[in-house]
């Protein structure tokens, strides 16, 4: 765990556009109707530094707003080994991602890294599909991923360790 008493998440995809500032508007939006901000710090990144500075993708900026969370103001970085030392999860989209995280990832944290849709294991879905290549209904079902993976996120937090 990091030098301080807060619990530091990172979501990360391949360009840090579409899901991984998705999942991080989603979770915070949980995480600050819990009133949990204090406790919990949460960013998001890519693992390619295709937009670096950019906002999210419109598509994702306006999903977001119409289920009422706003990423407008997030901005695409791309993910470093420093994040391992800086962050209790590393939360992956898809296994590419994950594959290219490992690579990453000092040796003896590993346990740090997992995929994000391992905490909605009912959903029986292992990775969050890219939305940005099709049409507007992949933003809404990778709104609705996120949102399950969070909830789980956000339970087993405050059912380990936020107590």
């Amino acid at each position: 765990m990091n030098n301080d008493n807060r619990i530091k998440i990172l979501f990360v995809c391949m360009g840090n556009i579409c899901r991984s500032p998705t999942a991080h508007g989603v979770f915070r939006h949980l995480v600050r109707e819990a009133g949990l901000a204090h406790q919990i710090e949460i960013d998001s990144a890519g693992t390619h530094a295709y937009h670096l500075g950019e906002p999210p993708d419109r598509r994702s900026r306006e999903t977001a707003r119409e289920r009422g969370v706003d990423i407008g103001d997030l901005r695409a970085r791309r993910a470093q080994s420093q994040d391992f030392l800086d962050f209790d999860y590393i939360l992956a989209m898809d296994e590419d991602n994950y594959r290219n995280l490992a690579a990453l990832c000092p040796p003896g944290i590993e346990e740090k890294l997992r995929l994000y849709m391992d905490f909605a294991p009912e959903l029986e879905v292992r990775e969050v599909p890219d939305p940005y290549y099709g049409g507007a209904r992949g933003f809404d079902l990778v709104f609705d991923l996120l949102e399950s993976a969070s909830r789980g996120l956000l339970a087993e937090l405050t059912g380990r360790r936020l107590r």
